[in-house]
């Protein structure tokens, strides 16, 4: 764990019943400078959710009393919009899936790296924030349209491919996030993170000689064994 401060400030939520984890999240969570509370069961913690505001939920998927996809489920019964990371053993595809539809916001399996998990959490907050942010993003001359679905920078179309647009959507919407090839791989592609595919790297590199032809300054930094960064260098 390494103590640092988020660019983001929030209230935390974390339901798990098993102490060991429960303190490796609160440690790593309060490291970055979040309040967090922690709940032993899922009733605990669905009675805190509906009574307390929450920026963002860590939901163990199995619980002692009621399943973690039956809480979720009843905060969005409740039309409680909360983003939820969803913390399970259960990492094959079919149980991802039942959790992202029950209502969680990403998925994260057991064991992880908590620093990992904090920038889940980081990019949830984020991306709860953003919910109602301009349909265009910008940076030093570059513009994403997330409308029309295109990007320019100064007047000339990147001309980018869906999968290149959304990428540097995911980019430029968490600018200044390290962000792992895990959680761009499951963001841009939707599916669990193959470690021996490149097809990130070759994305990358393709956004990348868009960027460059067409004049704009390198935007999209490497973070040697951790993933990739959007900003100026």
């Amino acid at each position: 764990m390494n103590a640092t401060t988020s660019a983001y400030s929030g209230r935390i939520l974390v339901i798990e019943d098993d102490d060991s984890t429960a303190e490796e999240i609160v440690a790593e969570l309060t490291s970055h400078a979040f309040q967090v509370d922690r709940a032993g069961t899922g009733n605990e913690g669905l009675a805190l959710a509906l009574s307390s505001g929450y920026d963002v939920i860590t939901l163990d998927r199995m619980l002692p009393d009621i399943d973690g996809l039956n809480v979720v489920g009843a905060l969005r019964a409740r039309n409680i919009q909360t983003p939820v990371l969803m913390i399970s053993a259960l990492s094959d595809v079919d149980e991802r899936v039942r959790g992202l539809r029950a209502g969680g916001d990403d998925y994260l399996t057991k064991p992880f790296a908590s620093d990992e998990m904090a920038a889940r959490v980081e990019v949830l907050l984020r991306r709860h924030a953003q919910a109602a942010e301009p349909t265009q993003l910008r940076a030093r001359g570059l513009l994403l349209d997330r409308v029309a679905h295109n990007a320019f920078y100064g007047d000339l179309d990147l001309d980018l491919k869906p999968t290149e647009y959304q990428l540097l959507e995911f980019l430029m919407r968490n600018s200044g996030q390290t962000l792992t090839r895990t959680m761009i791989f499951e963001a841009v592609w939707g599916y669990h993170f193959d470690p021996g595919t490149n097809l990130i790297e070759v994305h990358i590199a393709g956004l990348r000689k868009k960027l460059e032809q067409a004049g704009c300054p390198p935007l999209i930094q490497t973070v040697r064994g951790s993933g990739y960064q959007f900003g100026p260098a």
